[in-house]
């Protein structure tokens, strides 16, 4: 997970720069409230990993074309 996902997480409307992914390295723009290193790295460890996105797109992908080839209906994520 990247820091700026956790901190999108956390505050959808911060503005901020980071250098190399290092939590350490947040410059907050624009008057955002910085938040903090525990904070993000809290947030950082309750988010999915990548990997952990990609299984469930992959799975809900499969779920999808699964009901269509059965003929059933679609949940709205699916569709």
């Amino acid at each position: 997970m990247s820091i700026d996902k956790a901190i999108k997480a956390i505050n959808t409307n911060a503005e901020f720069t980071i250098l190399n992914n290092d939590v350490n390295q947040i410059t907050w723009l624009n008057g955002t409230t910085p938040i903090s290193v525990e904070d993000i790295n809290a947030k950082v460890a309750e988010l999915p990993t990548e990997e952990e996105e990609a299984t469930a797109l992959a799975n809900l992908k499969a779920s999808a074309k699964a009901k269509l080839i059965a003929g059933e209906a679609l949940t709205e994520e699916e569709a």
